[in-house]
């Protein structure tokens, strides 16, 4: 051939269309890296922008609250001079922290405007011709309703109340008083009352006054006649035991079933109003080494806070002990230094309280979280009294004469590690508990904000889940890509998947309707099922092997799988026909009463058992699919020479492809975990959705996502529930992430042990 001819059949590859094909490769190529890397750094900002979201909306939780003189049009409110004459008995304000109210021991009721001391009205109480007040008593600071005391052995109750108009738009709050007993008087002792306490509401009234040594108690019924609307009242005198303690102060529990004194020398005793045979004294304690200070109710009148000269404030409430008796118990202290504590106030709308030392350090506490909110000088030396506001962003402090206004800022004061991970011990339980309840219908409800039961049913709920769905994944997985033939897998592993496109609300709605009270009627079916069942697989793989060549050669090779399909339709019809002979025999009735009876388990219908398979069905797709691929992923090389060395195929399963695999068949453990982990819909549906801490399969559970779903809607944004529920979403969060972590580093370990096979 010539040289001519040879140059003539060269390729150029430097022809305009060779250029242009691979300017246009080149830029495909670059435009490919850009998108890949543009895809991957978005998914890592989303991921962020995630994260600190989550971060910005728990934040406020840890914030620590804040003092300062109110400001008004940026200038601090100077302190002004106290209102109206005499001594101030009471001392607190409205809603808006507007207006004040000051109850002085001439009678005078002031209402005056918090900003700058201005009288905006006044009441008189009518006291008695010739008797003088000598004793005062508040019911409860959210109630408004107060008494005072006569030295003629009567008593007067009223309530302050306060109205909201808008004329022209503007928001004006006008004072009312009212006489919930009637405007007269009412007989409550024999002589001075120098002591006195009250409590009721609508209907059923008691008073309890006297003297120190000797008291009384008038009990009061209300009657309201349908045709004329008039009020009449029934009083009954009972007559008192005597206390065996000087009283200094009364306390009566809205059920008017508790009664506390607190008396000299630190004693403080419990009388139960409503013994049999009358009034009885149950305790007498020691309650301080020193002298009682304050003593006052807490919100919700079930817990009484005893403060004293030492500088301690200690929460007491009945507990019910073994004999089933009421005993009154020190639960928790708030210390204040060595300072003695003058004055106290009680949160109107939390289980919080303010006290004041005599060097004028207040304190803010919540009893619940069992933490110190603040503390912060804000006067110099001994204050006569200080009151906070409804919404507890506002307090003023009467110090010699002169009453300043000071803004709070304390938000979240019932959050603390305690009260979120540890057990505390709530008002009437019995011992301290792990507990998630966020409302109730009053206001006096102790907001229960433990995680802990969330925290738990998350891992039961997934535990119980991967507990099913994991080994029959891993192992359809392995008989699918490792022992099927391809083309029996080319239907059996796209069905699988398809799993995973069903909707989860499906699952629970299928789970909660139909599973659960299936399961619950049929409970020893399932369990006979899941002994029957891999008997009779082994036993029918035992007799397929050893049939004669001639029956199994019927079966194209790789297809003998099919053959389990009516085994394992018979074996369940088998097991659930059988059951009810089972039961009976062995249990004499329904398996679900003699676990009840008899092991004392108790079980829901909606249970951990319900969720298991349910959930189980979620995840394995998401398992199988992955582990699938990464065992048919193996080269096929390494298979061939263990098989050409003599290895049997379960040898070279086991040692060789499952080794190789195991980076992917750990990773899709752990997707599979992490879809168990956050699921909502079928947990919310399929168990009983209560937030209990108890490991028993037959029992339900609350995890943190089906928690956030429910609650969310209900809650008022920003709150401390609102964001509770962003700290669960947080702690979901933390858990996947460092689960991942940990997963991707046991994958890398994996990969680099195996992957030189």
């Amino acid at each position: 051939m010539s040289t001519e001819n040879t140059a003539s059949t060269e390729l150029d590859f430097n022809t305009p269309a060779a250029k242009r094909h691979r300017s246009i490769r080149a830029l495909k190529d670059k435009f490919a890296s850009a998108s890949i890397a543009f895809g991957g750094i978005s998914v890592i900002v989303a991921i962020l922008l995630i994260f600190f979201y989550l971060l910005y909306e728990v934040a406020p939780l840890f914030e620590s609250a804040k003092i300062e003189r109110w400001q008004k049009n940026d200038q601090q409110v100077a302190p002004y001079t106290v209102p109206g004459e005499g001594k101030t008995l009471y001392l607190t304000m409205e809603e808006q922290a507007e207006i004040g109210l000051r109850v002085t021991d001439a009678g005078q009721l002031m209402f005056f405007n918090t900003r700058n001391g201005d009288i905006i009205q006044q009441e008189n109480i009518n006291i008695p011709s010739g008797a003088t007040i000598t004793s005062f008593a508040v019911a409860s600071e959210y109630s408004g309703l107060l008494a005072l005391g006569f030295s003629n052995g009567e008593a007067q109750v009223f309530k302050h109340k306060y109205k909201s108009t808008y004329p022209d738009g503007i928001r004006v709050i006008t004072p009312e008083l009212e006489y919930p007993l009637g405007a007269d008087p009412i007989k409550v002792s024999d002589g001075p009352v120098e002591i006195l306490a009250l409590n009721g509401g609508e209907e059923e009234w008691t008073i309890i006054g006297g003297q120190q040594s000797k008291l009384s108690a008038t009990e009061i019924s209300l009657s309201v006649n349908i045709i004329t609307d008039e009020v009449t009242a029934d009083t009954n005198r009972i007559s008192m035991p005597d206390m065996n303690i000087p009283a200094q102060k009364l306390l009566l529990m809205p059920d008017r079933r508790w009664m506390m004194i607190a008396g000299k020398g630190g004693k403080f005793g419990i009388v139960d109003m409503k013994a049999v045979g009358g009034p009885v004294v149950t305790q007498l304690i020691d309650a301080t080494k020193g002298e009682i200070t304050s003593f006052e109710l807490l919100l919700g009148g079930n817990s009484v806070l005893i403060s004293d000269d030492l500088g301690t404030t200690n929460q007491w409430f009945l507990v019910r002990n073994e004999k089933n008796e009421w005993l009154m118990e020190n639960i928790r202290s708030f210390e204040n230094g060595n300072t003695a504590i003058s004055s106290i106030s009680i949160e109107h709308r939390r289980k919080g309280f303010v006290t004041i030392s005599e060097t004028g350090n207040l304190s803010f506490y919540s009893t619940t979280a069992h933490r110190t909110s603040l503390s912060a000088a804000v006067a110099k030396g001994n204050v006569e009294m200080i009151a906070l506001s409804p919404r507890s962003n506002a307090i003023l402090v009467e110090q010699n004469n002169q009453l300043t206004l000071w803004a709070i800022h304390n938000e979240h004061p019932e959050i603390s590690w305690s009260a979120l991970w540890e057990k505390v011990w709530y008002e009437g339980y019995e011992e301290p508990e792990f507990t998630w309840q966020s409302s109730a219908s009053t206001n006096d409800f102790e907001p229960k904000y433990s995680l802990m039961p969330l925290a738990f049913g998350t891992l039961k709920a997934a535990f119980y889940a991967m507990l099913f769905g994991t080994p029959l994944a891993i192992c359809g997985a392995i008989y699918t890509a490792y022992f099927m033939v391809p083309a029996m897998r080319r239907k059996v592993k796209p069905f699988i998947e398809l799993m995973e496109a069903l909707p989860t609300v499906i699952l629970g709605f299928l789970a909660g309707l139909w599973l659960a009270p299936f399961m619950e009627v049929n409970l020893a079916g399932i369990f006979l099922t899941l002994l029957v069942l891999p008997a009779s697989i082994i036993a029918f793989a035992f007799a397929w092997s050893n049939a004669p060549k001639s029956i199994r050669y019927l079966i194209p090779d790789g297809w003998d799988a099919a053959l389990l399909i009516p085994v394992i339709i018979i074996s369940t019809y088998f097991s659930f026909a059988i059951a009810p002979f089972i039961e009976q025999m062995i249990f004499g009735t329904e398996m679900r009463y003699w676990v009840t009876s008899e092991l004392g388990i108790p079980y829901d219908q909606r249970n951990a058992l319900v969720v298991g398979i349910a959930m189980g069905f979620a995840v394995i797709p998401t398992i199988f699919s992955i582990t699938e691929d990464a065992i048919f992923a193996v080269p096929k090389h390494l298979s061939y020479g263990s098989l050409a060395l003599g290895a049997t195929p379960w040898q070279t399963l086991v040692r060789v492809v499952m080794p190789t695999a195991s980076p992917g068949i750990f990773s899709a453990v752990m997707i599979g975990m992490g879809r168990a982990v956050g699921e909502t819909m079928i947990v919310l549906m399929a168990t009983g959705n209560t937030p209990i801490m108890d490991i028993n399969i037959f029992e339900g559970m609350r995890t943190l996502a089906a928690n956030i779903a429910v609650e969310m809607p209900e809650s008022e944004v920003g709150s401390t529930h609102f964001r509770i529920l962003f700290l669960a979403a947080f702690v979901l969060f933390l858990f996947t992430f460092f689960v991942n972590t940990l997963a991707e580093l046991v994958r890398q370990r994996l990969r680099k042990k195996y992957g030189s096979l």
